[in-house]
């Protein structure tokens, strides 16, 4: 596992993160009603984002498309802005809305986000890299893929 030096970062970025806003809503997730749509993650993650006085560099968006799928434009689009050192922030409303296939999203926030020098931040969840709060991060990776698979199976 790649580690990034978090202290440094606190040093380093203080009030300079540049934040990419990723939002997802599935078919399924629409069943929960206005509180899981696009617009409702936008508006809260922008506004968490203004309160803490981030710049926000782009809000990527995915509508339709189900969390086990990590071929999702908007999520490729992000992560290719990461590479380019074009953010060192990304936020989401929840674990899930990053996606729901365990080894992936774990991927992601273990691995990806930190070599490239990026903190996450998985807002509703309470999962923040930056922080020493992330040992739950796992198992809700694996309680977001069994969610998507039972609903799955159910439809």
């Amino acid at each position: 596992m790649n580690k990034f030096d978090y202290e440094t970062a606190k040093k380093t970025f203080a009030d300079n993160y540049r934040a990419a806003i990723y939002c997802r809503l599935s078919k399924d997730d629409d069943l929960k009603g206005e509180s899981a749509s696009i617009a409702n993650q936008r508006d809260m993650l922008e506004k968490y984002c203004r309160k803490q006085g981030w710049e926000v560099i782009s809000v990527y968006q995915d509508d339709g498309y189900i969390g086990l799928n990590m071929e999702r434009p908007s999520l490729k689009r992000m992560l290719k802005a990461v590479e380019q050192r074009q953010v060192n922030l990304v936020i989401t409303k929840d674990l899930s809305r990053l996606g729901r296939n365990y080894l992936q999203t774990g991927y992601l926030t273990e691995d990806f986000f930190p070599r490239n020098g990026v903190r996450y931040i998985a807002m509703n969840d309470g999962i923040d890299t930056l922080l020493d709060n992330n040992d739950i991060a796992p198992f809700k990776n694996i309680l977001n893929e069994l969610y998507s698979k039972d609903i799955s199976v159910m439809s």
